[in-house]
């Protein structure tokens, strides 16, 4: 049975679930000399959308903020996205086993239509990879070069020479975005923008986010708001660092209610746009 969601704001509708974030067509709404680019976090009543291993310190996933519904519509933003930045953490997390691989797009069981989609509406068959890495440590993963995904890395200007060289004989085309030690937001997004991407989806963590915001590269935040309180002492939240006032400032565009996801809790997907 299909599912629906109640819309809150900007007006009271009841919506299907399949296709929400699809009619957005994200990939039509880059600007001049930049392209759109969105992200996407779920996040407990108490901030967390990541908690860490005492053992190891590495950040995971908790089970309980996870839902079909909130995966369907990251799969939807996944699917509009000419290129999807991420970050080193998250393949090497991918080849410890501790995240899922969704690196392609219509290979999750039960959301294979999202490739037709993408065909249907002028998008490549798959996205182009963008790696933001300071270190330069991180295996690419078999399923990039096995569905001949376009791997580009961005780093900072002094990131390791030899490292760099390995990766290059890996065909990999690197954007220097930084002067310094970190990959910073601007000069990233224009990178993009002159390869021809109108959209980037961050698939990534709390400091990609931050330089976007910082940067004012920003387009769109979509935030799932699970009705729990996760604690744990040792967490992630969705941005860490020094204070973001005023780029960290957003309004709200559209706000969903669904009321039975399957972890058993409410949720809340709502949508945001940095106020400039």
């Amino acid at each position: 049975m299909p599912r629906n969601l109640a819309q809150l704001y900007p007006q009271q509708l009841e919506m299907p679930l399949r296709g929400l974030y699809l009619a957005h067509r994200l990939h039509e709404l880059a600007l001049p000399g930049l392209p759109f680019v969105y992200g996407d976090f779920v996040t407990s009543l108490d901030g967390r959308i990541a908690l860490s291993d005492g053992a190891n310190g590495e950040s995971y996933l908790p089970k309980a903020l996870t839902s079909d519904s909130d995966l369907r519509l990251l799969l939807e933003l996944h699917a509009q996205a000419d290129c999807l930045i991420t970050n080193g953490g998250y393949l090497r997390a991918i080849a410890q086993g501790r995240l899922d691989d969704i690196l392609q797009v219509g290979t999750v069981p039960d959301h294979q239509d999202l490739a037709a989609w993408r065909l249907a509406h002028g998008l490549q068959p798959q996205p182009a990879i963008c790696i933001a890495s300071a270190s330069l440590d991180f295996p690419i993963p078999e399923s990039v070069r096995r569905h001949a995904q376009q791997v580009l890395i961005a780093t900072a200007a002094q990131a390791d020479a030899g490292r760099r060289r390995d990766l290059e004989r890996q065909d990999c085309e690197f954007i220097v975005a930084g002067s310094g030690t970190y990959v910073e937001g601007r000069p990233l997004a224009e990178a993009l923008a002159q390869r021809g991407f109108r959209s980037a989806f961050l698939l990534a963590g709390p400091r990609m986010l931050e330089t976007m915001l910082r940067d004012a590269i920003l387009s769109r935040l979509y935030v799932t708001l699970t009705h729990q309180l996760l604690g744990g002492e040792k967490f992630r939240s969705m941005v860490e660092g020094a204070e973001l006032y005023p780029a960290g400032r957003l309004k709200l565009t559209a706000l969903y209610l669904d009321s039975a996801p399957s972890n058993g809790t409410g949720q809340l997907f709502a949508q945001f746009e940095p106020l400039r």
